[in-house]
């Protein structure tokens, strides 16, 4: 049986019941999990949480640290290394939204509102889009996040538009947690937006609250303590850690050579090989390896520990179709922001194309 999507929020367990069979791949979803360690699917809740208290212990320490010295001169150590580890305790709710920080559902729930409230994420909210977009990946119509408009829409976009979207994408996820993005509105936020079911407004209105409680105390903290203690304190560093994470999406999502497909062209497993590894140095280990993001679009349910050794067992099998970059970062970025600005109006299977010449 040939189905071309995979379920909302699928199980892993489940997606071999969705497998479509290629024209071009000659490799299958079962093919590719059977070359995996089955270790690598297993969840270790203490590992998982050794990792949030290394985490934990980082942000309390350069807290201190800058407390202690309050120095114009750490200061800026101090916001772009606080606003790294905000990105990295992003990453540790990113796992519980997976269900791969451990095999308990209240245990995910519970570390992902510890991880993502504090730096002011929805995390049921987030959740729920982010599957979406896991499930749709790689697809112009129903992928949710990163995708490309047409050519279109883009050469009807206001300039204002234009330079928001193309060149003051790093600070966008705060907007795209209220607005959403190009056209697809509904808040993160809200319990009514069409972004969620019925059945899960409950799950949105509790992180809607534990955002809403993290405001209250913020603006305590600036009334009691001052704006300047606030922006020093939190502020910039917040404002470091939506930078790395609208980076780095764009980054995995962005590429010239990345597809993107139309209509019956796309299914899951074609759709998951639509992103790319990239190599972010010395700060791996630091954002727990998200850069082998490729593995973790094709089993978004494994832990971030396994991730590399399950990418070094299927790129035999992937061959050509796996992705990876090991030029500089910030390069790549620049590139591919002067190179993805639309695709074609038309066609089951398109590319992004760069900006016209004026």
């Amino acid at each position: 049986m040939q189905v071309d999507r995979v379920p909302t929020g699928a199980p892993e367990a489940e997606l071999s019941a969705y497998v479509r069979s290629a024209e071009e791949l000659n490799f299958t979803l079962q093919d590719l999990k059977a070359a995996i360690p089955a270790y690598c699917f297993r969840p270790s809740a203490l590992r998982s949480l050794a990792y949030l208290f290394l985490d934990v212990g980082i942000i309390v320490g350069l807290y201190a640290v800058a407390h202690s010295l309050n120095s114009w001169l750490f200061f800026p150590i101090f916001w772009l290394a606080q606003g790294t580890m905000f990105w990295s305790l992003f990453v540790v709710g990113h796992d519980c939204g997976h269900g791969s920080f451990s095999r308990y559902g209240w245990l995910n729930s519970l570390v992902g509102h510890l991880t993502h409230t504090p730096i002011l994420v929805p995390y049921h909210g987030w959740r729920i889009s982010h599957r979406t977009h896991h499930a749709n990946t790689g697809n112009i119509d129903t992928d949710e996040s990163w995708y490309p408009i047409d050519e279109s829409t883009y050469r009807v976009m206001p300039a204002v538009q234009k330079f928001v979207r193309f060149y003051g994408s790093l600070l966008a996820y705060p907007f795209y947690l209220f607005f959403r993005s190009s056209g697809r509105d509904g808040s993160h936020f809200l319990p009514s937006s069409k972004l969620f079911r019925p059945s899960e407004r409950r799950d949105v209105l509790t992180s809607t609250l534990c955002c809403s409680a993290m405001v209250l105390f913020l603006g305590w903290l600036g009334v009691t303590q001052g704006l300047l203690f606030l922006a020093t304190y939190y502020v910039v560093p917040y404002l470091v850690f939506v930078i790395w994470l609208d980076f780095v999406t764009f980054l995995h999502h962005s590429e010239p050579d990345i597809p993107w497909y139309r209509g019956d062209e796309w299914y899951f497993l074609k759709g998951a090989l639509s992103t790319i590894d990239r190599d972010y140095g010395l700060i791996n280990p630091i954002h727990h390896n998200i850069g082998t993001h490729v593995a973790h679009h094709i089993f978004s349910a494994m832990p971030h520990y396994h991730l590399k050794a399950a990418t070094a067992a299927i790129k035999p099998i992937l061959g050509d179709y796996y992705r990876s970059s090991s030029e500089p970062v910030w390069k790549s970025f620049v590139r591919s922001s002067w190179a993805c600005h639309y695709v074609a109006d038309q066609g089951s299977k398109v590319y992004y194309q760069p900006r016209p010449q004026q």
